[in-house]
């Protein structure tokens, strides 16, 4: 528990949180702290109306040449003070007392302060006065501080206590929201960990709300899906080199193994160094393959990338391979593309190559008699480029399949070929942000790469 805590006290959350409670109490304080001024200086506003009222109340029974009814006035007011929160003071001249319930020695005319060392006055108060001469004598009102001292106490013990509250929820909220927080991050490291042990099914758990660490997770989960179909892909690769690569390295080695032993015998060995020969070049045609399938994945290409014809691809794969169809006795033709929609950003070279194993692909594997058709169209904001034949097709089974790398189908091992040119078509198409479908004509398949327009990249 006491290691929770304080991992939950180090947590940037946390931090966060008593970093802006911090500033909302601050807030809070400087807000108060003005509230309090204001209110204090529209107390003494209205305590120094009420005393000047009230002097003029008093001096207003001040008759000319007598004094009786004033100084009935003054006695009377200074009666009804019991507790001394009112002082009233009539002196003449020479400062003796007429009347009242103290006596306002010095104080100057107009608004003053005096405290307890004025004669009559209760111990520690302090009174707000206002003196004025009336009739050649001095008039003086004094009006106690107690209330407004009280009031402006009570004020700041409720200010106090809200500051304590306020600063008790934020911290509170702040841990509370820190410890959600810190929750979730907890999970997500848990799953990276589990991922560093190889448990690379382990996905980091959304709540659904959208959020900053949501959007997060779900792009740290796309990351460990396509790090889990790579490496699912590697443990393919290493299946099916090992699995297809095996006979011609056996075979290579066997016909090494005859050329040593005519050598020996002294029969001639050329022939058997010929098909030595063609055997290594396949497999590092082979291994070739792989190499360029991964730079490409690596998207080390996209700074090459401009905007690119389709339709003049097609075209010019059209003129290649026309004449290498109808020599194997199969037609090639290219659907004439619309105006304006063909125009992609890309890499020509890598599009010609993906276009150009596609055709190759048909050529292989149907027999004479098939028509091959290219065509380029627009869909929506996307454009299509397809490759169709009237061949033997793909079982549907078999879709995804045949863009793993190695994979063949079985009756397409009889044939030449690495079983790479499909997958080096989805590298290709995924490094453009393109798609692949493929698409059963009954008979034969069509292959459909649909690229963004030129102004999405």
């Amino acid at each position: 528990m006491t290691g929770t805590w304080s991992r939950l006290l180090r947590s940037t959350p946390f931090r966060l949180a008593l970093t802006f409670a911090f500033l909302f109490v601050l807030a809070f304080v400087l807000s108060g702290a003005i509230v309090y001024q204001m209110m204090s200086a529209d107390l003494a506003e209205r305590l120094d109306d009420t005393i000047k009222e009230t002097y003029a109340v008093v001096a207003a029974t001040y008759a000319e040449n007598d004094l009786k009814e004033l100084v009935e006035t003054v006695g009377s007011h200074s009666l009804r003070s019991l507790k001394k929160e009112q002082l009233f003071s009539l002196t003449d001249a020479t400062g003796n007392r007429l009347a009242g319930n103290f006596t306002a020695a010095g104080l100057p005319d107009g608004f003053s302060m005096f405290d307890t060392e004025m004669p009559g006055v209760p111990p520690g108060a302090e009174y707000r006065a206002y003196s004025g001469p009336v009739g050649g004598n001095t008039l003086t009102v004094a009006f106690s501080l107690s209330e407004t001292e009280e009031l402006e106490r009570i004020v700041l013990m409720s200010f106090g206590w809200g500051t304590l509250i306020i600063t008790g929820l934020a911290v509170a909220g702040g841990a509370l929201l820190a410890s959600r927080v810190q929750r979730r991050l907890d999970g997500i490291a848990a799953t990276m960990v589990d991922v560093s042990h190889g448990r690379l099914d382990t996905r980091i758990p959304l709540t659904g709300k959208g959020d900053d660490i949501d959007i997060v997770s779900s792009q740290v989960n796309a990351a460990l899906d396509r790090l889990s179909a790579l490496v699912e892909g590697m443990k393919q690769v290493s299946a099916n080199i090992a699995h297809d690569l095996k006979t011609p390295l056996n075979r290579l080695q066997m016909i090494l193994d005859t050329a040593s032993e005519k050598n020996l015998s002294g029969q001639k060995i050329a022939a058997e160094l010929a098909e030595a020969h063609a055997e290594s070049l396949q497999i590092n045609e082979t291994f070739d393959a792989l190499l360029r399938i991964a730079q490409i994945e690596a998207g080390a290409r996209r700074a090459r990338f401009t905007d690119v014809d389709l339709g003049e691809v097609l075209q010019t794969i059209a003129e290649i391979y026309a004449d290498v169809a109808e020599d194997d006795g199969k037609s090639l033709s290219l659907a004439q593309p619309q105006e304006t929609t063909d125009r992609i950003h890309g890499d020509r070279e890598l599009l010609t190559q993906m276009f150009a194993n596609l055709v190759e692909n048909a050529l292989r594997h149907c027999p004479s008699g098939t028509t091959i058709k290219l065509s380029a169209t627009r869909q929506g904001e996307r454009v299509v480029a397809g490759v169709a034949d009237n061949g033997p097709g793909i079982p549907t089974d078999e879709h995804e399949k045949v863009f793993q790398r190695l994979y063949r189908l079985d009756h397409s091992r009889s044939t030449s070929g690495s079983g790479l040119g499909l997958s080096l078509v989805r590298a290709i198409a995924d490094l453009h942000g393109a798609s692949i479908t493929l698409e059963d004509c009954r008979p034969g398949l069509e292959v459909a790469v649909s690229f963004p327009p030129a102004l999405d990249w």
